[in-house]
């Protein structure tokens, strides 16, 4: 009998912890919606911008593939989003058709692009 209480305790450890990341998928969605994220963005990988072009900004299954395993990639990136980047430094260059992210700190507080980041962060690239 205990193994049968085991594997259900399992299983409802794993279905509660599915509707909790499910929750702070379209708690995230949102928040990049209303933030103006998704302007420039996308979630997946492949799509195109305005008339056809590259999208303007890259994908964030494609940055979370760059950034996995990358020490200090939450602080830096979550930087990018408050205060933009340098157009002259894209290591997107020539993959989407904007040369810089414009700095957010009138679109979106410090803790929440935090936490947007760290979302982004967890994706799983593209297979």
């Amino acid at each position: 009998m205990k193994p049968l209480i085991s594997c259900l305790i399992g299983a409802l450890a794993t279905g509660v912890a599915a509707v909790a990341l499910a929750a702070d998928d379209a708690a995230m969605r949102k928040l990049a919606t209303n933030s103006g994220c998704l302007t420039c963005h996308q979630i997946e990988p492949g799509g195109k911008g305005p008339d056809g072009l590259p999208p303007i900004g890259p994908a964030w299954k494609d940055v979370s593939a760059r950034y996995q395993g990358v020490s200090g990639a939450s602080d830096t990136l979550t930087r990018t989003v408050m205060t933009g980047s340098n157009p002259y430094a894209s290591h997107w260059k020539g993959k989407v058709s904007g040369l810089a992210m414009p700095p957010n700190e009138v679109a979106i507080t410090e803790q929440n692009a935090r936490a947007l980041v760290g979302w982004i962060l967890s994706l799983e690239p593209k297979k």
